[in-house]
């Protein structure tokens, strides 16, 4: 299987590495910004679309979210489908400047694929909510250790935007579980704690038919945790450890899956070639990523 990438990092190899989790055999191409970019074992390096060899199977993109317009575009010219690192965008004027999409497309949210959220999505029906808690706390200096954070693309508000963005899962997966809320309030702020100019704390509140759901994620908290909290209306309440991959109801255990970080990741790609296989249009396509992108930018 041939794909290019267009943004060789870190998340980029974690979709390699899924693909290679899957036994794809793959000839892997990739987009270089630059001719002095460090070469990267078993990738053969283009410098423009128009290099692309012929029989691609799908486009990666994994660049930083600024870039992610002018990528699109250009890619779609390829008339494959596109696999696009979260967020789509990075602004609300971008969505109308992009404009409609010919191409099969999937923005990864690898938290859709995680089989505590896919347990509660499917009995979700069988219960009356009172209440949502999502919580995603992490401490950006832990993220990848080794290097000069301040100085990765994340710290930098032009580029990536925030935490509201980098970790638009939470808002994603509240999409996808509860639906389009009737309103929604939010607050986004910098803290200081981290000592850059960028949002580390974002909260909202999201109103749906009977019940509210409360997001936060940021980057300050030393201790992570990824947790969705759902109290019912006959005083139960769900307890689901995302980090753990298990789930409690009333402090008593109720799944467990062995399932680990990089088996989300080669479920979603499993997913996204079975798509492309039966010509089936992805979930959570540039559409469906754009509706949350103006959630999260509420």
């Amino acid at each position: 299987m041939k794909i290019l990438i267009v943004g060789l990092g870190s998340v980029a190899k974690q979709h390699i590495a899924a693909l290679k989790q899957l036994e794809i055999e793959l000839d892997v191409y990739a987009l270089r910004s630059s001719r002095d970019a460090l070469p990267a074992e078993g990738v053969t390096d283009l410098y423009s679309f128009s290099e692309a060899p012929q029989g691609l199977a799908f486009v990666i993109i994994s660049n930083p979210t600024h870039l992610h317009l002018q990528t699109i575009t250009e890619a779609e010219t390829l008339g494959i489908p596109l696999f696009i690192e979260k967020p789509v965008l990075r602004h609300k004027k971008e969505i109308t400047q992009l404009g409609d999409i010919s191409v099969p497309t999937y923005i990864a949210c690898q938290m859709r694929h995680h089989p505590c959220l896919q347990y509660v999505k499917a009995l979700l029906g069988e219960r009356n909510i009172k209440d949502v808690q999502i919580y995603c706390g992490s401490y950006m200096p832990d993220w990848v250790p080794g290097i000069d954070w301040k100085k990765s693309f994340r710290a930098n508000k032009d580029m990536s935007g925030g935490v509201h963005l980098e970790l638009i899962h939470e808002m994603d997966y509240c999409y996808w579980l509860f639906g389009d809320p009737q309103s929604i309030s939010s607050d986004l702020r910098n803290t200081e704690t981290l000592g850059i100019d960028i949002i580390d704390d974002a909260r909202y509140d999201l109103q749906y038919d009977g019940f509210s759901a409360h997001i936060e994620v940021n980057y300050v908290d030393k201790t992570p945790r990824r947790t969705l909290e759902i109290m019912f209306t006959n005083g139960s309440k769900w307890h689901v450890d995302l980090l753990n991959f298990t789930i409690t109801e009333n402090d008593e255990e109720i799944f467990v899956s062995e399932m680990t970080r990089p088996d989300l990741f080669a479920s979603q790609m499993q997913y996204f070639l079975n798509c492309i296989a039966s010509e089936t249009k992805p979930m959570n396509s540039v559409q469906e990523g754009c509706k949350v992108l103006t959630l999260a930018l509420s």
